[in-house]
Parts: structure tokens; sequence; C-alpha cells
């Protein structure tokens, strides 16, 4: 009983769930997260929608891709965009509430709460007669838990992880409308569930950590939060978005991007996840008045949706970071297909949309100042910002789509992957549609009986001795100890001039030196002196300069989801220092 009566209480508490600050009028929103979606639609050609439709009818659902595309249409069509598909978008939703109450394996944790928030923007924007929305909306009535989702938790110590989240946003979305019984016990048992796989900074730990799963999960938390659930774990999970969101900030990349590894990463989806956490933390703060931090949030969510825009001027559009033809699915796991995953972009953008305050200003976010960050050791990461630069080191990867070294090093407007965004293993977990593959990242390596032995191999202890920021500088020393005792201690050193690498160690030492090559249509510029190793690519130019020894061409091929990359060495004797530099190319 009491759960009903905090249901209803919180209903009355709520007429506007993303309404602006106490005393203040709503401020209407700009277009921005629109456009961002109207512009992801763009990838589906009418043909393509109407293959994807009879694939569906015939077939039944399978999985969430087709509810998305279907709600996000929806969505446009209330904001007065792409209305000439509003006959096929009405067929769409029709077949999406049909076919959602009769399948238990088609991924319904992750359609039910797009659907519902179309009929909402539908009903808000009164685009279609209310019957219609209506008969949509009872047939979320139809939804039955055991006989609808596939994985949830069903009791608050269950071992699932977050598709439970996903479950329990659904369904808050299902009594949100009415459409279900107000018993909490099933929300509870989410909350409960993945309250487990949280670390000290509040960050999520889906198995093996990927990066993205952490923040689409914090994410989850965040709308079933600020559409009013003030159960049992509110507290705990609010101050857990609070923690997170701040040393979110410190994870992203000076381009806007979401940190590297794990599954599903390099997407565009990627950063509209990163909008939907930082909008929510924007929103906090300017509640609490501490309009500076709100700002601060706000112009990181600036970053990441230009980092979205960047993607999508590419023709015709992917929906990860390469420009290899779609039909490859290179750089993708083989459930990261376009259907699923394109869309997916949009239907995030639209969750942030739902959660911004436009009131809010955007900052212009200080990329000069140093700043050093080491995770948790479950995420296992050391981040590094200065000088407009941003580094990113992974101390103990899962191989199976990272290995450990220095995996990122951007410069803000510069191409993300003139350097490296992420780094390559021998044997992905996506497709590279390549024979031989080796493992690669900015990583130290020790010459031993003839031959080279790289810190990528699983073996070697990747320790962190320090980090710090001084300034406009911050720095690592992070020392790689190989099985036999052999050690190079390595110190990282970023600042305005670049990213400085000390090696120290005894006898020949080298560093793994990877050149970026072929991004699926474009090859890159690649030159070695031997001094002096240069890749430009889209007029910028990436240098790794040596003080001492040699850099050479090692033969060695590496695949990452970005492209090809040519795997050279620096080498000398006992010490050596490399400086890394991302410049514009002269005229």
């Amino acid at each position: 009983m009491k759960y009903i009566i905090t249901f209803f209480s919180i209903i009355l508490m709520i007429s506007s769930p993303v309404s602006g600050r106490a005393g203040e009028a709503v401020v209407m929103k700009n277009t921005r997260y629109i456009d961002l979606m109207e512009k992801v639609l763009a990838a589906y050609t009418e043909e393509h929608i109407d293959r994807y439709y009879n694939d569906v009818y015939r077939e039944g659902l399978t999985e969430q891709g087709f509810c998305r595309l279907t709600a996000n249409i929806g969505i446009l069509i209330a904001h007065g965009r792409r209305t000439d598909l509003l006959p096929r978008f009405i067929k769409m939703m029709d077949l999406c509430c049909e076919e959602i109450p009769k399948h238990k394996y088609a991924s319904n944790e992750f359609s039910v709460k797009e659907v519902i928030f179309c009929f909402l923007e539908l009903e808000k924007k009164r685009v279609l007669p209310q019957e219609q929305i209506d008969r949509w909306k009872n047939a979320m009535k139809n939804v039955v838990v055991e006989n609808c989702y596939q994985r949830y938790a069903e009791q608050p110590d269950s071992i699932v992880f977050n598709w439970a989240a996903f479950a329990m946003v659904s369904e808050w979305m299902r009594y949100y409308i009415n459409a279900a019984p107000r018993d909490m016990k099933f929300i509870e048992n989410q909350a409960a569930s993945q309250w487990q796989w949280v670390d000290e900074n509040g960050m999520y730990k889906e198995p093996n950590q990927p990066m993205v799963y952490d923040i689409v999960t914090r994410g989850l938390f965040a709308l079933l939060l600020r559409y009013g659930y003030r159960g049992e774990y509110f507290e705990r999970w609010d101050d857990a978005l609070r923690r997170s969101g701040l040393v979110t900030l410190k994870m992203l990349s000076v381009t806007g991007e979401l940190p590297y590894g794990g599954r599903s990463n390099q997407f565009l989806h990627n950063e509209a996840h990163v909008a939907v956490v930082l909008e929510h933390e924007a929103a906090r703060y300017a509640k609490l008045g501490d309009m500076k931090t709100a700002s601060k949030f706000r112009g990181a969510v600036k970053k990441a949706l230009d980092d979205i825009d960047l993607w999508l001027k590419q023709k015709p559009i992917r929906h990860i970071k390469n420009a290899f033809p779609r039909e490859t699915g290179y750089g993708c796991e083989t459930y990261a297909y376009f259907d699923k995953y394109m869309i997916t972009a949009a239907s995030f953008l639209y969750t942030a949309y739902l959660l911004c305050d436009d009131s809010i200003p955007a900052a212009e976010l200080d990329y000069r100042t140093g700043e050093s960050w080491k995770s948790s050791e479950d995420f296992h990461k050391v981040f590094l910002r200065a000088g407009e630069y941003f580094a990113e080191y992974d101390y103990n990867a899962f191989i199976k789509y990272d290995v450990s070294g220095l995996g990122r090093l951007h410069r803000k407007d510069a191409p993300s992957t003139i350097c490296i965004s992420v780094p390559g293993t021998a044997k992905s977990s996506y497709i590279i549609n390549a024979a031989e593959a080796k493992n690669f990242s900015i990583v130290p390596e020790v010459y031993q009986d003839g031959q080279w032995i790289s810190g990528t191999e699983r073996s070697v202890v990747h320790k962190v001795v320090k980090h710090s920021a001084q300034g406009e500088s911050a720095s690592a020393q992070i020392n790689c100890i190989w099985k036999n005792g052999a050690e190079v201690k390595t110190n990282y050193f970023l600042d305005e001039n670049g990213l400085q690498i000390t090696l120290e160690g005894k006898g020949r030492i080298g560093l793994m030196l990877p050149a970026f090559a072929f991004d699926g249509t474009t090859k890159t510029g690649i030159s070695n002196t031997g001094k002096i190793l240069s890749i430009k690519y889209k007029n910028w130019v990436c240098r790794y300069t040596l003080d001492n020894g040699e850099i050479t061409n090692t033969g060695g091929t590496g695949y990452n989801r970005n492209g090809h990359y040519q795997i050279f060495r620096a080498s000398g004797n006992d010490r050596m220092k490399v400086t890394v530099t991302i410049t514009p190319a002269e005229k």
C-alpha cells in the first residue's frame, strides 16, 4: 500500500518532470537536439524504412531498432519535421504496439520506453487525434512483465546487468501513462540489483567495465529520477549520479568524446549518452544555484554534440567513427549493425533533450589548465589534460577489445583519429576483415633474447606510480614490468607542446608508435626520417620526434574501430624521449 501512495504523491508533485528551476518560467528549448535527430534519420531512405517495416511485419520484432526508428520518426513529426513520413509512421507504430506484447525475445526492455516517449510528445504537440494516441497507449497495458521482458531482476540481489535498468525505466514509463499496475516492487528490485555494480566514484560496472555501459546506465537512472522516482534507492542513486557526474568531466576528451574501452565504443550514440548525463547534472547544479558548475556541464554538452555533428557530415552517414562501407560492418560487433545502432544516437539525443534546461548558458571550457585523474581499479584508467591535449591510459585492459598502454591522444579541433583514439588487438571482438593483426597502443617495449616484447602483452604489469597536474601541464609515471623482471620507467608529460614520453630502462628499449594509415576511404600521408615520423591527415599532422636512437617500421599492421595502422618503433639504449605533437599542416 505504501508504494501506491508514494507513486500517487509523486505524480501530484511533478506535472512536468523536466520543468525549469523553482520560481522560473519554463524556457523554450532550442532545436539543436531535434536538428541532430533529423540528421540521424536522414541516414534512412524511404526505401530503407519500407524494407525494415516489411521485415518486421513478416518476421515479427526481434530487437529494439525498429521501435526506436518508429519512435524517433514520430517525435520529429511532432516537431514539424519529416511530416512526409506520417502515413508510414502510423503503420509502423501500429505494428510496434501489436508486436511488443507478443514477444519475449524482442528486446522490449529497450523498446517500451521509446514508444511511450513518442506518445507523450505527440500528445503534447497535439499532432494526431487523441483517440489514436490513446489506442497506442492502451496497447501498452497488454505488456506483461513475465511474458514480454527477457532479462530483469526478480529479486533485489539478482545478477542482472543493465538490461534490468532498461526494463526498470520502461516499466516506470508504463506507470507514468497509467498503462501498468502501480506496484513499486518491480522498480525497487531493478534499482537494488543495479546498485551491486556501482564503484567508489558512482560509476557502473558492467562485466569487464565497458565505458559506454557505465554512462548508459547512469543515464537511465538520471531519466528515472527526473521522471519522479523517489523510492527506496533514490538517495543513493542520486548521490552516485552526482559523484560520477563530476568525474565524467575529467574523463571526456577535448574533442567531447566518451572514453574508449570495451564494447559498443566509437559509435555515434556514445556522445548522445554523454549528453544525457551532463544535462542531468547541469540541471542539478542550476537548481542548487551553482551556475558556474552548471554552465561547465552545459559547455561539455556542446562539445559532445559538436562531435556527433562532425561525424554526421560524412556522406553517406555511418553509425561508427570510420569511413568504411556500411555493409562491411568494419569496427562493429555482430550485434552493433546499422539498423540498430544508427537510430540509437537519435533516441538518446532525445533523452538528453528531455532533460536539458536551455536557460543554463554553456561555458567555454578551459583546456589549457592541467588536470589528471585516476579511476577506480575496476576501470583501470589514467586521464591527463593540458595545453589543449588529452591523453588516456589503460593499465589493465580487457584483451578482447583493448590492450594496455596509452590508447588515446587527442588535440582540440584536430581529427580525433589522427594519432590514436582507441588501441587495437590482435584478436578483436569486432569486425576488422584482416587475417594478420597486431596488438598496438603507444607503449614501451624491451629487446630480449633477440626479439622485441611489447607492453601490450597480457603478462606485462603496468604500475601507476604517480600522476599530477600543475599550472598548464599534467603528468603521470607508469612503469611497465615484464615477467622476467625487466622494467621500463616511463613518464608522460602533457602541455601546450604536446606529449613528451621519457623512458628509462636497462639495455635496448623501445616505444611502439602506431601510425594511422587508412580510415576506410582515405589513405594518410606517412613519412619517416628515422628521427621524425609524420602522419598527415585532413590538413593536420601528427609527429613523433625521437631525441636519440632510431624510428623504424616494424612491418606490422594494426586494426582498430577507426581504421588501419602501420606500426613503427622508436628504439634506443637505456634512456630516450619521444615527443608527440598534433598541429595544423603547413599550407
